[in-house]
């Protein structure tokens, strides 16, 4: 059950994460150079505080 949530909230991340890269840039005013590589640290960080959030609620290791 847990691969699930991993999975379900993987896909959600992603276009939570180029949303806010979109915000970003629209409050920037400018498409930023690195983009993918803004996308990755965004999609990243929420991964790990998500993920962990996960495995601490279903105990599993």
């Amino acid at each position: 059950m847990s691969a699930i949530y991993f999975t379900v909230v993987g896909i959600v991340l992603y276009f939570v994460s180029d949303w806010l890269l979109q915000r970003v840039e629209a409050t920037a005013g400018r498409r930023f150079e690195h983009r993918s590589l803004i996308f990755f640290v965004i999609l990243l960080s929420l991964a790990l505080i998500t993920f962990s959030f996960i495995q601490q609620q279903t105990g599993v290791s």
